[in-house]
Formats: C-alpha cells, sequence, structure tokens
C-alpha cells in the first residue's frame, strides 16, 4: 500500500507541500521568495481539508533537508519538527538537490543530471545524481559546497557526454562546463518541487530512511554553519 506522506520543502525561492493520501498525490506550489513562513502552515492545512485527512491519520512527514537557503531550511525543519511531534509521525529527511534532479526527471526526462544551486559567495551547492525511475535517485560522487572550479575535487565527478544541468547554479554554466565538460541542455530556473520530494519521501519511507523529530536538523554542508549530517 501506497504510505500517506505529507511533504514539505522551502530550500529554495518556492515553497511547496505535497500530500498523498494513499492513492492520489496533490500539491501547492508558489515561488514567492521571503512568504514561506506565512505560507506553508496554510498550505498543509488546504491539502488536508482537501484529503479529509488528519496528520495522525498518515504514515510520516517528508521534508527538503538541504543544502538550500538557510533561512527557507529552517523553516521547514522548524515546521515540520512541530508537527512530527504533535502527531508522533516519524520524519523523512530528503536531499533538497535530489528533489530538484528528480524533477527533471519527471518533467524533461533527463536521467544524468548535475544539480547545481548558487551558494552566493561565488560557490555552488552541488550533486551529481543519475534518475532512472520514479522515486529514486542515485548519488553519483558527493554532495558539495564549493567554488565552480573546485567541483571535481569536492564531489569526485569527471567530465563525461550526456549530462545535464539543472538549478539556479548554473549561473556559473562557463566555469562549472570546464569541470563537466559540455551539457546535453541547461535548465538553470528549476526549482525543488513537493510531488518529487513526495515521490522520494516514499521511498525513503518504505526503505526505512526515518528520524524522530527530535532528530530532524537541516543540512546546510558549509562547515563552519553546522556539521554535515547523515
Amino acid at each position: 500500500m501506497t504510505p500517506k506522506i505529507l511533504a514539505i520543502d522551502t530550500s529554495s525561492e518556492a515553497c511547496s507541500v505535497a500530500l498523498s493520501n494513499g492513492t492520489d498525490n496533490l500539491y501547492r506550489y508558489t515561488d514567492e521568495p521571503r512568504k514561506h513562513a506565512e505560507m506553508v502552515l496554510p498550505m498543509v492545512e488546504a491539502l488536508l481539508a482537501e484529503t479529509e485527512l488528519t496528520l495522525s491519520a498518515l504514515d510520516g512527514i517528508a521534508f527538503g533537508r538541504g543544502p538550500g537557503a538557510f533561512t527557507g531550511l529552517r523553516i521547514a525543519a522548524g515546521m515540520v519538527q512541530g508537527l512530527a511531534f504533535g502527531a508522533n509521525l516519524p520524519v523523512i529527511p530528503v536531499s533538497s538537490l535530489a528533489v530538484l534532479a528528480h524533477r527533471a526527471w519527471r518533467e524533461f526526462g533527463f536521467e544524468q543530471l548535475h544539480a547545481a544551486f548558487d551558494a552566493r559567495m561565488g560557490e555552488v551547492y552541488w550533486g551529481s545524481y543519475r534518475v532512472t525511475e520514479y522515486g529514486r535517485a542515485q548519488l553519483v560522487g558527493e554532495e558539495a559546497v564549493c567554488k565552480p572550479a573546485e567541483v571535481a575535487a569536492a564531489t569526485g565527478v569527471k567530465a563525461q557526454p550526456g549530462w545535464y544541468g539543472v538549478g539556479s547554479g548554473w549561473c556559473y554554466q562557463k566555469l562549472l562546463e570546464i569541470v563537466t565538460g559540455p551539457l546535453q541542455q541547461c535548465e538553470p530556473s528549476l526549482l525543488p518541487h513537493g510531488l518529487d520530494l513526495l515521490a522520494l519521501g516514499q521511498t525513503g519511507f518504505s526503505a526505512g530512511n526515518l528520524v524522530s523529530a527530535e532528530q530532524v536538523a537541516p543540512v546546510y554542508l558549509r562547515n563552519n554553519v553546522a556539521a554535515k549530517a547523515k
């Protein structure tokens, strides 16, 4: 049976929530930066009302654990921690970069993806993924935050043909392609989506990749902000 999962992502400019009632997947999505804190709970409440579910009827809550915008990650982590604690639900942390890669596969059919967010300060949050089926995104190498010229050293990525670029980090496309080789296609405006977090969250739930509400924490990747979480 498909698990009933609530998915919350505020790791980027987008604020996105999705919910599976075990049969159908519903979502709310908006691209309104700096309004996540005031919008995310009403979006959750709207989906619960639409599906006529209560939090306690769910199997778990998935959240985009990062990397991404510091403020957005704290909003999602705090919201999920409160909801999960109140309803005694397990939490499924999912990489925001994996969510982005899964969306590119779902919408464009890209299977080999270099997902990157602009981390400011001349750096990118980076994760390379292979996505060939619904609900699965296989990390190639390591996730990291680094300067574009240091991507290979930090992540183990090598220049290979047949890869696609997605995410705001590709504002450094010319510098990054020196490391990755020429892309097949680039979609720098693509953002994570709750439907893809939901898909990966359902797979993570079934695999037992769960934490308690007390263990919920963002993954920033920057060592001077927070230690890298597993």
